[in-house]
């Protein structure tokens, strides 16, 4: 029986391998052909692999580097518009001062969005490289014959495993990941968490840290916070539930408190700026022994609890002095003579 003629498909990995295929064409030499595909060509194809990783990467790392300028001046246009409208209002007579608080907090503001935009960039920048390298070197590995099923199935075990015992570091991470994203808080803001409410210190990838009013420092890991409530982003709300007695004139108790506030109002104290005029609402509610009218002032951010305490003192003062009196606990007891 004859022997089949061996060709270059036979010889040259299914016939993949150009120089390989040139060689044994030209020479007709099996091992001199195998020897030129395994020394230079598979090298080079290798070499081709990386170089092309290494190109792809800048060009992944150029454009994230774009989106997070992008997102840095984005912040800042919304900081700088957000500025303007507070300035043009034109309330304030102390304008050079006020220009510049509001320039401090715009400094300090936009530094925080270009860190929270750099940390988002790296962490994309990071794991861009990591993806892009890791498949050059599982293609350069199969330049080689080298048989990448085990590999690539023991990676997927090993991941699954990870996956199972650090599935809440996992969790904390991707949720720091997107709450920078979002930008829902920075640092300094007041925010409330469910368990924890403070002023925000620092913002990791998987804590966030608290420091609440009595000064404890609170740790939060980012996969544990369903919901965030933010009290000191562009406005604020000063709530106030006034109490006067049941044979009090409400017309009058009203024009006093809204006159307390409007004192408060038109000084802007520094730390309890009301940014519009205060609101009367009206009866809130009837109490046992008072009845509750609701006033309501809309203030910077993170004022709302001094703005309140300044208009209570305010409104104690005028109260006194127009002989309002603010109710205490009554009780009416009944007695019955058994004697009788």
């Amino acid at each position: 029986m004859a022997q089949a003629e061996t060709t270059a498909t036979d010889v040259c990995s299914g016939g993949s391998d150009f120089i390989c295929d040139w060689v044994y064409d030209v020479t007709g030499n099996e091992a001199l052909a195998e020897i030129l595909g395994w020394t230079v060509e598979r090298p080079l194809k290798v070499i081709l692999i990386l170089v092309v990783a290494y190109f792809l990467n800048r060009l992944v790392r150029r454009a994230i580097a774009r989106g997070e300028e992008r997102m840095i001046q984005d912040r800042e246009r919304k900081l700088q518009e957000r500025q303007a409208e507070e300035v043009e209002d034109g309330r304030f007579e102390d304008m050079e001062l006020r220009a510049k608080q509001k320039a401090a907090e715009l400094a300090l503001a936009t530094e925080q969005a270009k860190q929270r935009a750099r940390t988002i960039g790296s962490i994309l920048r990071s794991a861009a490289s990591v993806s892009i390298f890791t498949l050059a070197v599982l293609m350069s590995l199969g330049e080689f014959d080298i048989n990448l099923g085990p590999l690539i199935a023991g990676a997927g075990i090993a991941g699954v495993a990870l996956g199972f015992g650090a599935q809440s570091i996992v969790r904390d991470f991707l949720s720091g990941f997107f709450m920078l994203i979002e930008d829902q808080y920075a640092v300094g803001d007041i925010i409330d968490v469910g368990e924890a409410a403070g002023v925000v210190e620092g913002i990791g990838l998987r804590t966030t840290r608290l420091r609440d009013v009595r000064g404890t420092l609170w740790h939060v890991p980012n996969g544990e916070i369903r919901r965030v409530a933010n009290k000191s982003q562009q406005w604020a709300r000063a709530v106030l539930d006034i109490e006067v007695a049941y044979d009090t004139d409400i017309e009058k108790a009203s024009r006093v408190i809204k006159a307390a506030a409007d004192e408060v109002w038109i000084e802007h104290l520094p730390n309890a700026t009301i940014i519009e005029e205060p609101e009367i609402w009206g009866v809130e509610m009837f109490g046992e022994s008072s009845i509750a009218i609701r006033l309501v002032c809309k203030v910077e951010p993170g004022e709302q609890w001094a703005t309140s305490r300044i208009v209570r003192q305010r409104i104690k003062g005028a109260f006194d002095r127009e002989g309002i009196e603010i109710p205490f606990p009554q009780r009416v007891i009944w007695t019955r003579d058994e004697s009788s």
